[in-house]
């Protein structure tokens, strides 16, 4: 058997690794995004520094659903201003780059993520007698939200328009979702256009691995027929 000569394994060289940038691109485009854990939110489904993998083929295919935990993008200045990077330029854009291609996971920094509660004819209501929400009239149990925490310390009466949805953070004493947005031109929905896709994993680290299933009273209401 003839051995390959060093000087095509050299030609070779950039093909193969342009290739595998190209597979990854494509991979981060259209299949998986993988996202870490910026601030805690999502406690304690989520912790600071997760790496989750978000699916993004699955929207291609099927609405986002009640319950479900999505990624999506800043739909009206959430954020606010984003902090300019602490470290070296060279640094921060070798990482910038390495985030692009999907080698690192990105750290969210356009991006938020969130429980969907409410998705497009849904009535959704803060709170009934025992304080907890209603979704279409019925009152729903979330057993995610953090140990200590009301399901929302601002009452709240909103119906979920066609193409939006209306999002929680499971740390709802943390979380700087819907309900504080109601001001802004989307009156706090999330535009499904803004949606990257829905959380299905936490990949790293080993010791928390798991898939992020969604919250069983609030799949299995039914759906109204948004105006």
């Amino acid at each position: 058997m003839r051995l390959p000569k060093k000087g095509s394994l050299l030609r070779e060289l950039p093909i193969i690794v342009v290739a595998a940038l190209i597979v990854s691109v494509l991979v981060k485009t259209f299949l998986v995004h993988f996202f870490f854990i910026p601030s805690g939110s999502m406690e304690n489904t989520l912790q600071i520094g997760d790496r989750i993998a978000v699916n993004k083929l699955a929207t291609f295919f099927s609405d986002i659903k009640r319950g479900e935990v999505v990624v999506f993008r800043d739909p009206a200045n959430w954020l606010g201003s984003v902090q300019s990077p602490k470290g070296p330029a060279v640094v921060e854009a070798l990482k910038t780059g390495l985030e692009t291609v999907g080698i690192l996971p990105d750290p969210a920094k356009q991006y938020l993520i969130k429980r969907t509660i409410g998705v497009g004819g849904d009535h959704v209501v803060c709170c009934d007698a025992k304080g907890r929400l209603q979704i279409n009239g019925v009152s729903v149990n979330e057993p995610y939200i953090y140990e200590g925490n009301k399901p929302s310390q601002n009452t709240f009466n909103v119906t979920v328009p066609r193409g939006f949805i209306w999002v929680m953070g499971d740390h709802r004493d943390a979380s700087a979702d819907s309900r504080f947005h109601t001001e802004d031109k989307y009156k706090g929905m999330v535009p499904l256009s803004a949606v990257v896709g829905r959380a299905e994993f936490v990949v790293w680290p080993f010791t928390s691995v798991k898939f992020l299933p969604a919250g069983q009273d609030l799949t299995k209401l039914p759906v109204l027929k948004a105006k």
